[in-house]
């Protein structure tokens, strides 16, 4: 009911339908050879990647700020009533294979796993992020 909850969840649809077009026009405007990786400007893909570590970002705020409520709530009533352990224990289990998966797929050779790192960090810092902040709820 409050105002500036209204102008956050707002923000946050219009964020997302935003995301929701810009991406799908990024794949569409994408030319045959581009999409293959082979020969031409490397633009359009440059694009893309963008927009896809764009979604990456914003995911991982969103994912991380989705468990501060719950904190919050806990904190203010210094309890833990009405939490659903299951949903936690689940959503803990689900983020540490999906983190531990992006970790085992990492390339063998030393000097490319820094680049696979980056290429992942949203998604790594949005899994095991949120895994240390359900250790907290629960």
């Amino acid at each position: 009911g409050s105002r500036s909850l209204k102008h956050f969840c707002v923000t946050w649809i219009l964020m997302c339908t935003a995301l929701c077009i810009v991406v799908p026009c990024q794949l569409v405007m994408r030319s045959p050879d581009q999409s293959s990786g082979m020969g031409g400007s490397n633009h359009a893909l440059d694009m893309i990647e963008m927009s896809g570590f764009i979604c990456g970002y914003v995911s991982c705020v969103f994912y991380l700020g989705s468990r501060f409520p719950q904190l919050y709530k806990n904190f203010r009533r210094r309890s833990t009533e009405g939490t659903s352990y299951l949903l936690f224990a689940l959503a803990m289990l689900g983020n540490c294979t999906y983190g531990l998966s992006l970790l085992f797929k990492m390339p063998a050779a030393v000097s490319s796993r820094a680049p696979y790192i980056l290429h992942h960090l949203p998604w790594l810092v949005g899994s095991f992020g949120v895994l240390l902040l359900d250790v907290f709820v629960s």
